[in-house]
């Protein structure tokens, strides 16, 4: 659906996007993920025609951006972070302009803006000025926006920034259901957005893709080791320490802590393999009371934090 190869774009001496290449499929939501500054509005503004690349190449379905802008605008909607709506205007008055801009024939037009107002909860404030609405339902009216044309492609930019957290669950639940006909392209800093929201996360910091995959495949890549997680009553320090480290399969005894009669114990043990079992074959043959046990999983936002402290 869009191929992206080698995308650059310079602002002076600063590179803000360094060499990119994604490609995009159908019916895909993704989510560009990145710090404040790594790059992610440069990107999106370049895939909708908005800036001119330094270098690289943009092609969605068999048109080139640089040959073709308007014919890729035509099938692509777009939500810029802050909604460019008229605020003196009345909702549907809005979106009626906008689909004549649009140049929706008369015949659909307006069972169109009834049907952006019914996915869009707009219809209690179709008739009431924009500047009037609340900051979640002026969201909604650039989405309707962006969607009156049926375009086959929506590109949004941090859709949900500056919501309350009732709002966002609606903005989220708005781009799903789109999301089902539609190829979906929407940046945040979000971290619980994305993993609610995208079939698939694309990581960039300082201008640079530095992940790209499904949710859990990205947390089953994210490090060599990780950490398990031990209560025990009834046990003395050193023997817990010799016992488990002597066990297949676990790294290292990562920290011990003694207090109030509880022995506090954590393993760094691969993540290429499950170590739990002959973890808790050693446990089994003391008489120590053990008390919890558990394995620390990968989130997104340890996978996040890793790949772009740097920032």
């Amino acid at each position: 659906m869009i191929h992206v190869e080698n995308l650059t774009k310079h602002y002076g001496d600063v590179c803000a996007v360094d060499h990119i290449d994604i490609d995009i499929k159908k019916s895909e939501i993704l989510g560009l993920l990145g710090p404040n500054g790594a790059g992610k509005t440069t990107t999106l503004r370049m895939l909708t025609g908005f800036l001119k690349p330094s270098a690289g190449t943009i092609r969605v379905k068999d048109y080139e951006i640089e040959d073709q802008p308007i014919e890729i605008k035509k099938i692509m909607g777009y939500l810029p972070e802050s909604a460019p709506l008229y605020h003196e205007m009345l909702t549907y008055d809005y979106l009626n302009y906008i689909a004549d801009i649009r140049e929706l024939p008369l015949d659909r037009k307006s069972a169109r803006i009834r049907e952006l107002g019914d996915l869009c909860g707009l219809d209690a404030v179709m008739h009431k000025p924009i500047g009037e609405l609340s900051k979640g339902y002026r969201q909604r009216v650039g989405l309707a926006h962006a969607m009156l044309s049926d375009p086959e492609i929506l590109i949004l930019d941090e859709p949900t920034s500056g919501l309350d957290p009732n709002q966002i669950v609606e903005i989220r639940d708005i781009i799903k259901r789109i999301g089902k006909q539609k190829t979906i392209i929407l940046s945040t800093h979000i971290l619980s957005e994305a993993e609610a929201t995208c079939d698939r996360i694309v990581i960039i910091s300082q201008g640079k893709i530095v992940a790209d995959g499904d949710i859990e495949d990205l947390k089953r890549s994210a490090g060599d080791t990780t950490l398990i997680h031990l209560i025990f009553k009834q046990a003395e320090a050193e023997t817990v320490r010799s016992k488990l480290s002597a066990t297949e399969g676990v790294n290292q005894v990562v920290r011990m802590a003694d207090a109030d009669g509880l022995l506090k114990v954590t393993l760094s043990v691969p993540s290429s393999r499950d170590t739990r079992g002959d973890i808790y074959r050693t446990i089994k043959k003391t008489d120590w009371v053990l008390l919890e046990f558990y394995q620390e999983s990968q989130t997104l936002e340890t996978v996040f934090r890793e790949l772009t402290k740097e920032n």
